[in-house]
């Protein structure tokens, strides 16, 4: 496998992708969070098993990235959540030497400064973060130094406090978590205790901080995405299901609590990304499928449930970033081929092509990105070949 420096935006409206900027460094694990600016934020990551602390953000109007003050520790497989007064918050993950952290930071995108938040009370890595009604962060599952886990946490941005809550019905990791139109918090499939891929569903009630069982999926599958559509359901698509990838995707009713089967992608996959688009389709990039990361992208129609296959990208990925911008273009950045990518490129969805954008100042992988309220796009850690506290800011 090779990785990229190329970042991509994909434009829902033309169904296009075009070449952003790319990143100063490749990146694979990286996550990317969308501000109320508009900005997005790339977080973390990682490079020849070493996390990083970097942050970077991506400005649309500008396409450029810019670094930001560096996190105070390297990680990746950590969260990032953009909370209601338009700080990020970043929990948990793990280093290039195998330490996962229980410690948290909070990004102001006023000031470009990183402070410590309070710690969780567990230490977790490849957990899942989800912004409540409420303005609280629900932190589900993840793995500590031994364990894959069932305890969840909420945090608190107004006291800058943890607080454990109800426990999941089963330990996982390399699961997904979905906020519904009522507030509740789905979570999907994912490895439990025992290594076993699970086809399993549960619900959180933010009201009684009570989990229960939902429907079961068709497929039981991990390293797969979730995405909430316009209508309240979640897509979930593709994934691993013990050795195999799979191309099949399920719709959820939470009116109903039930499964039910979709149109299949073209393409199997794992580790790719899926994001809604401003005309209610989803768009799916990249991943892993039979060892290669497809350079074809592919969109789902909610109203007909069938895929169609879209424009190439211009550098095949996996375990990179996806970011809507605010004009309803897509920025794909960083990743993993055969080496690491800081690239990066734009989709536009009016013309279905993709360009290449600016580069990232650093190669990323497991890192995360957050858009801003202001468009700009702040990306967070990962992980090179040395640990860094560097962030970045991509102006489109």
């Amino acid at each position: 496998t090779a990785l990229f420096y190329a970042s991509e935006v994909y434009d829902p409206a033309t169904r296009t992708w075009t070449a952003s900027d790319d990143i100063d460094d490749p990146l694979s694990g990286h996550t990317a969070v969308t501000l109320l600016n508009g900005q997005v934020l790339v977080a973390g990551g990682f490079i020849d098993n070493e996390a990083l602390s970097n942050a970077q953000l991506y400005t649309a109007q500008t396409r450029r990235w810019t670094n930001t003050r560096r996190m105070n520790v390297a990680r990746m497989s950590h969260t990032a959540s953009l909370l209601k007064n338009d700080k990020v918050l970043v929990c948990g993950g793990i280093d290039g030497e195998g330490t996962r952290f229980s410690s948290a930071e909070l990004f102001d995108p006023s000031t470009n400064i990183w402070t410590n938040a309070a710690s969780m009370h567990h230490i977790r890595a490849s957990h899942t973060a989800s912004t409540l009604t409420n303005g609280k962060v629900l932190v589900a599952g993840g793995v500590d130094d031994y364990y894959r886990l069932n305890s969840t946490e909420l945090y608190d941005p107004l006291t800058d406090s943890w607080s454990m809550t109800g426990s999941m019905n089963e330990p996982r990791t390399e699961h997904t978590a979905s906020t519904l139109a009522d507030g509740r918090v789905l979570i999907t499939g994912g490895s439990t205790d025992s290594a076993h891929t699970s086809n399993t569903s549960e619900i959180y009630d933010p009201l009684t901080e009570e989990w229960s069982f939902t429907g079961s999926m068709t497929f039981a599958r991990n390293h797969h995405k979730a995405t909430v559509l316009s209508n309240g359901q979640v897509l979930v698509t593709g994934g691993q299901m013990d050795d195999s990838r799979i191309n099949s995707a399920e719709l959820y009713d939470p009116a109903t609590g039930r499964w039910s089967p979709t149109g299949s992608m073209n393409i199997a996959r794992k580790d790719h990304s899926a994001t809604l688009l401003t005309n209610a389709k989803v768009l799916v990039t990249g991943g892993v499928s039979d060892t290669v990361a497809p350079f074809r992208s592919e969109l789902y129609d909610p109203a007909t449930g069938i895929w169609t296959l879209t424009a190439f990208m211009n550098e095949a990925r996996c375990e990179h970033l996806a970011a809507l911008l605010p004009d309803g273009k897509v920025l794909v950045a960083g990743g993993f081929n055969s080496y690491y990518i800081n690239g990066c490129e734009l989709y536009d969805p009016e013309r279905e092509n993709w360009s290449i954008t600016d580069n990232m100042n650093y190669e990323r992988v497991d890192s995360v990105a957050c858009t801003l309220s202001n468009g700009k796009v702040l990306v967070i850690g990962g992980d090179e070949s040395i640990s860094t506290t560097r962030a970045e800011i991509y102006t489109p």
